[in-house]
């Protein structure tokens, strides 16, 4: 495992910390969630505490390497002075002198905020050159930034090779959460798959197998799996380049013992609309019929399953559970998973909306603050930004 934050000696030091500011706006550049800022709450705090200077880096939005004024990092570092209650100071870029300037002449208890790495293509290019100048900012660096950990960027996989490097307390915690379920995981270990395509989780299916106990697979990827076992299954997206992969899976399945469970019944409409008029299929699924979502006889199998789990991951909807109509599945799953007295993580940005849409996070062990991230992980991927630290 990488250094972590108590390694390093940051009294005194200008602390350079990649965190992720990237929050949603509101057409008066007012931030409408600040989840992210929260969750950097207490590495910046520990910093402060020991007596270091806080210089954090971020991006925000697709600016794609121009200057864009709505994207600009001030109303997060506005939200984080509220939070802090203390000085939260900003500049007009994150390199150059006045980045400098503004990094040495931080006081103690003070803050400063460097202004959207993406206003520079030479962040997403993973440049050793802006490496070298954002570095100039610091002293020692810190990547408490998990969502930006699987990208190679040049704040996330240059700057700690630079400077004396360590991992804040939040990628600390999503570090531990994960080799937890990866590596040493109480048993029966069940994995919940779902989401649209088989292809975004195939990887992660392939890694998983050897470690879990049970694979439960919901949303519309389980279609291309019940093709692939001979079931009609009406117009519902199906991956048919990846069939006889589908095929593969379910054969290593049943020569490793492993239980994969696959929708028994479905929640169908004619169109992908909130207003269709949804109908319950047992087996195949009708011409011209679509399944959206799990049916009940599935939603009281998946929750059978789930009762006696001492570890669970779960990364993906069961259906369209933005639509009221599609929703329950995704929602028994959730509250499934939390009721289960399990060790769970949840990860990907769809079910974490979902967790939070049920009102269960609270009872949930580790709600992932990075979709990509945990997704590579799961695929059992090494990550740029934690390769980098060490």
């Amino acid at each position: 495992m990488p250094k972590q934050l108590t390694d390093l000696d940051l009294k005194n030091r200008r602390v350079l910390v990649r965190v992720d500011f990237n929050v949603p706006l509101d057409k008066d550049l007012n931030v409408t969630s600040d989840a992210r800022i929260r969750e950097s709450l207490p590495t910046i705090q520990a910093i402060l505490k020991a007596g270091g200077r806080p210089v954090l880096m971020a991006h925000l939005g697709r600016p794609k390497g121009k200057v864009v004024e709505s994207m600009r990092l001030r109303p997060a570092a506005q939200r984080l002075q509220q939070l802090l209650g203390s000085p939260v100071k900003t500049v007009s870029d994150c390199i150059g002198s006045e980045a400098e300037s503004a990094s040495r002449a931080l006081a103690a208890g003070e803050c400063l905020v460097l202004e959207n790495l993406r206003f520079h293509d030479a962040e997403e290019n993973g440049d050793p050159a802006f490496a070298a100048a954002l570095a100039k900012n610091g002293d020692v660096y810190v990547d408490d930034a998990f969502g930006a950990a699987h990208r190679a960027h040049a704040s996330v996989s240059g700057v700690p090779r630079l400077l004396p490097a360590a991992m804040g307390l939040l990628m600390q915690k999503e570090l531990d959460a994960f080799h937890k379920v990866l590596h040493t995981p109480a048993r029966p270990f069940v994995a919940i798959l779902g989401g649209a395509k088989v292809s975004d989780k195939l990887p992660v299916i392939e890694n998983l197998l050897a470690k879990v106990d049970i694979l439960i697979i919901g949303g519309a990827m389980a279609y291309t799996f019940l093709v692939q076992q001979g079931h009609k299954v009406g117009t519902s997206l199906v991956e048919k380049d990846l069939v006889a992969e589908a095929g593969k899976v379910l054969a290593m399945c049943r020569s490793a013992g492993k239980q994969l469970l696959l929708p028994l019944d479905h929640v169908c409409a004619a169109e992908f609309k909130a207003d269709s008029k949804a109908s319950v299929h047992v087996g195949d699924i009708p011409d011209g019929l679509m399944g959206l979502d799990i049916g009940p006889q599935t939603i009281e199998l998946y929750k059978q399953a789930l009762q006696g789990a001492k570890t669970i991951i779960w990364n993906g909807p069961m259906g369209v559970f933005e639509m009221a109509a599609f929703c329950r599945g995704t929602e028994a799953v959730a509250h499934a998973v939390a009721k289960s007295g399990a060790f769970t993580v949840v990860g990907g940005g769809d079910s974490v909306a979902a967790a939070e849409k049920t009102g269960v996070v609270k009872q949930l062990s580790h709600v992932s603050t990075g979709g990509g991230a945990s997704l590579e992980l799961l695929e059992g991927k090494v990550l740029p930004g934690v390769a980098a630290l060490g």
